[in-house]
């Protein structure tokens, strides 16, 4: 699947078995950070898409450099 795929999938027409459930990939928190990355992608197959238990999560990434957790608390505020 091309990077321009992945990004398109439908979180309304996927079947949510084809997707990785993240609850499920484990990390070596000793490997450096590129390497944690690429051994995320590697077992997510999909970082715009997959599940977190039942539910389908459809994941947008900017280049504005504001980390996730940032980005979590941002949207907690809002709440």
């Amino acid at each position: 699947m091309t990077i321009e795929e992945m990004k398109n999938v439908d979180v309304r027409t996927v079947d949510p078995e084809t997707l990785v459930d993240i609850t499920t990939i484990e990390i070596d928190e000793s490997l450096s950070k590129e390497e944690r990355v690429a051994e995320f992608l590697r077992q997510v197959k999909n970082p715009y898409c997959f599940r977190v238990g039942k539910m389908v999560v459809k994941n947008v990434y900017s280049n504005d450099g504001v980390s996730l957790r940032e980005r979590f608390e941002q949207f907690a505020r809002t709440l």
